[in-house]
């Protein structure tokens, strides 16, 4: 009799639930799209086409559509009239905005971070440090896909460590706006002749280690507005070269 009763209560319950399936296609193309925008795959102001990335994805054109969609709600793609879509041009406005945003937001996560990461959080984004050395070690040829990566892994480690579960998806969105940009900043970097720029990181993992809150949000602040700093001075200085 009990065993009747759980079992209607079961089908009951289940007549009010949608079955959960894998990951549709349309989840797939959008993480990979979101992927690209944070590593800077896509350019500033660049456009992008529907038919385009359903051809370079190998999918239909539905779920190309459907994920443009949402990263145009998060404001990391623009429509264009003509059903294109284009990354966001650079703009004194934009650097401005965004780096204002990550300030705040990531400042504040830094910081709560500071006082919960322990010995083997520490020991993780040191490894991760050692991993850029060798990168830098390396006489090939500029890997600026590693070093996004590894300098993504090394903040997004600190910042899971900050206990908020509201920060965390509001930095994604932030490094999703900004992806762009920074690659643009390390190919300007690397033509300025500037070789070495993860001791800004040591400073972050020195106050970390010593749960230094303060100073680990200024080394911070430090890194991240560094490049929003030097695109601006370019675009200010293309600015004026137009103006002559």
């Amino acid at each position: 009799m009990q065993k009747a009763a759980i079992e209607k209560n079961n089908e009951a319950i289940a007549a009010q639930l949608a079955p959960v399936g894998r990951e549709t296609v349309q989840d797939r193309v959008y993480s990979e799209l979101r992927r690209a925008l944070i590593g800077g795959l896509f350019e500033p102001s660049q456009v992008l086409t529907i038919r385009g990335l359903a051809d370079a994805l190998v999918t239909s054109t539905m779920p190309v559509r459907e994920a443009l969609g949402r990263l145009i709600t998060e404001k990391a793609l623009e429509a264009l009239p003509n059903r294109s879509v284009r990354v966001p041009p650079i703009t004194l406005e934009r650097l401005d905005d965004l780096l204002r945003a990550r300030i705040l937001i990531e400042g504040e996560a830094i910081a709560l971070a500071a006082a919960r990461m322990g010995s083997r959080q520490i020991a993780t984004i040191e490894t991760i440090l050692g991993e850029w050395d060798e990168m830098r070690a390396l006489k090939h040829k500029k890997d600026v896909d590693r070093e996004v990566t590894l300098n993504q892994s090394f903040h997004f480690e600190i910042y899971r460590c900050c206990g908020s579960a509201v920060l965390i998806p509001m930095i994604e969105s932030l490094w999703l706006q900004s992806g762009p940009c920074i690659r643009v900043a390390i190919y300007a970097f690397s033509e300025a002749g500037e070789v070495d720029t993860a001791h800004y990181h040591r400073r972050i993992v020195t106050a970390l280690a010593t749960q230094d809150a303060q100073a680990a949000r200024e080394s911070l602040v430090a890194d991240i507005s560094r490049p929003f700093t030097f695109l601006r001075s370019k675009l200010q200085s293309a600015a004026s070269k137009d103006q002559t």
